[in-house]
């Protein structure tokens, strides 16, 4: 007897197993898109139900702290010297912006937005900057002059001015990526003006597969031909490239990328840098570092760190496109 009961409570137990397993795989596919910080984002996610409403409002709540272009955001009152006590996002964004700097030497540098400003890159319209001027923004350009104490920005010089554009837009892309977590959702694809995390698998059961940009002069973003294409999931993936913002001045180029050590656009030959890191905020900053670094610093770092993995297209001595993987960036490959 007690035999025959074992069976029925397995052959119960079997069922509802599969019951689960076909209702789980049943559960449709979403995908969502619009626009946000100026730039367009696709979401895709396995879930009963539209959660576009719950991830914008989350989107604008961010926006209300990091965003330099709102006048009323936690980091444009910082900038004005305002006597506030910042939020959590500017306070987990300032905190790794932090460490990334130290650990790169400055090449990121959160302390960036005056030079980025008078370059024309910046959330002001700056001037075309004579060698005075970028050495005398050079002097309150230093991450190491700024700190947070009880949630208070303290800054060594009052005309100390932060920006977090550089490493923003991959937090982002983390703080949806945590909303969808606390969901239970384990399927998804998170793209924010192409910084992306991806967790799980596609529609059709296999890795999201993400495309890499020719890194062509493409201030439009009309020319969308792809250099490479990886396979991924559970990472963070953010791609820095000065192909789409640059402008010309007495016929030079001068790419959106600032070096916080010198003052001056960058000059190398690196064209595009993508990284992939445990999270898209890690992955954003250190694509603009690397950037930053040209492309043996580039390449040592990213050697010398097995947490990160990352691809550069860069210049050839003819101008051809030659790239660099590191070794566990080869595995994302698509074959």
């Amino acid at each position: 007897m007690k035999a025959k009961k074992s069976f029925i409570w397995l052959g119960i137990l079997l069922l509802a197993t599969i019951w689960i397993l076909v209702r789980k795989n049943n559960v449709p596919y979403n995908s969502i898109n619009g626009l946000i910080f100026g730039t367009i984002y696709n979401i895709t996610y396995q879930y009963e139900g539209d959660l576009k409403p719950e991830i914008e409002a989350e989107l604008k709540r961010f926006d209300a702290s990091l965003s330099p272009f709102n006048n009323t955001s936690v980091i444009s009152r910082v900038n004005r010297n305002e006597d506030i006590v910042t939020d959590s996002f500017f306070q987990t964004c300032f905190n790794r912006s932090m460490e990334i700097s130290k650990e790169t030497g400055g090449a990121f540098d959160i302390t960036i937005a005056p030079l980025a400003n008078a370059w024309g890159f910046g959330f002001k319209q700056g001037a075309f900057p004579d060698s005075m001027m970028v050495d005398s923004l050079l002097q309150i350009t230093d991450y190491r002059r700024v700190k947070l104490v009880d949630g208070k920005v303290v800054k060594e010089d009052p005309r100390i001015m932060l920006s977090c554009s550089a490493v923003a837009k991959g937090y982002s892309v983390d703080v949806v990526a945590h909303l969808l977590d606390s969901k239970g959702i384990q399927n998804y694809m998170i793209d924010i003006g192409g910084e992306i995390v991806a967790k799980g698998k596609n529609s059709r059961n296999g890795l999201w597969r993400i495309g890499i940009n020719k890194p062509i002069d493409d201030s439009l973003s009309i020319n969308q031909e792809i250099q490479t294409i990886l396979e991924l999931t559970d990472v963070g993936l953010a791609t820095s490239g000065n192909y789409r913002n640059f402008y010309y001045k007495d016929g030079k180029k001068y790419a959106h990328t600032i070096d916080p050590r010198t003052g001056y656009p960058i000059q190398h030959n690196i064209l595009s840098a993508t990284v992939i890191a445990k999270d898209c905020m890690t992955a954003d900053a250190l694509a603009t570092a690397f950037m930053v670094m040209g492309l043996k610093e580039a390449e040592a770092f990213a050697n010398a760190n097995p947490a990160i993995d990352a691809c550069f297209i860069y210049s050839g001595e003819n101008g051809e496109f030659k790239t660099f993987f590191t070794e566990g960036m080869k595995k994302y490959i698509s074959r």
